[in-house]
């Protein structure tokens, strides 16, 4: 086991990981905790009772923050004729068609986001293989295959993040960073808890939220008591 680091070891002193904080104290404890020499991200982490193999179980979708991530995102948009244009007037990083396909496939990345309008998405398909493992590939179901682009590129530039269940019941979502005041940073908690809240499955039987924790980039993982949220 690799030994942790003495700032590492304080931090976790700090944390009694036999209780489930209130949220607005996890968020001050993780804060207190980010032992990073950078503004760190905060991060929320739901293990959910579900099970992401049958279709009616997976939960997939996008949210804009309140107020914000806290991270300047690159958006990138496969696009021709005017909504060529309007992506670039929302303030996209990086319009295109083939000429962009062909750096990705050549190894270029440097871009956050990729959003498509339906007609570019059979171009945008053979690029599955190199976007689909880097969670890069366009989806309408998290409003990033569209054809209101304004929209698409405005929401990601706002602070829209994206979520999606992994095979073993896990949800990871990033909240902001250290230097935001609390109750940013809890305000946005709670609007990503609502959203997957809704996003119940019917099928899903027994306790749903089974653990809810809130770290910082290299920081300890806090456990949260969602009757709190």
């Amino acid at each position: 086991m690799a030994k942790k680091s003495r700032k590492m070891q304080e931090a976790l002193e700090k944390v009694d990981t036999t209780k489930a904080y209130a949220v607005e104290d996890a968020v001050a404890l993780a804060k207190d905790t980010s032992i990073a020499k950078f503004d760190a991200t905060l991060e929320v982490a739901y293990h959910l009772n579900v099970d992401p193999k049958k279709a009616d179980q997976q939960i997939r979708g996008a949210i804009v923050l309140p107020n914000g991530t806290g991270k300047d995102q690159k958006v990138l948009v496969f696009a021709k004729g005017d909504k060529a244009k309007e992506a670039e007037d929302a303030g996209a990083d990086y319009v295109g068609e083939s000429d962009l396909a062909d750096k990705i496939q050549g190894g270029w990345f440097d871009f956050d986001v990729v959003v498509a309008t339906p007609d570019m998405m059979a171009q945008v398909g053979k690029l599955g293989r190199v976007l689909g493992p880097k969670g890069l590939m366009p989806n309408p179901k998290t409003g990033t295959v569209t054809m209101d682009v304004t929209k698409a590129v405005e929401e990601v530039k706002a602070g829209r993040v994206t979520y999606r269940v992994d095979r073993n019941g896990n949800i990871h979502a990033p909240i902001g960073k250290v230097s935001f005041d609390d109750g940013k940073l809890v305000e946005n908690f709670k609007a990503i808890h609502d959203v997957l809240e809704k996003a119940k499955p019917s099928a899903a039987k027994g306790i749903y939220m089974q653990n809810v924790t809130v770290t910082t980039t290299f920081g300890p993982g806090i456990h949260v008591d969602p009757a709190s949220l």
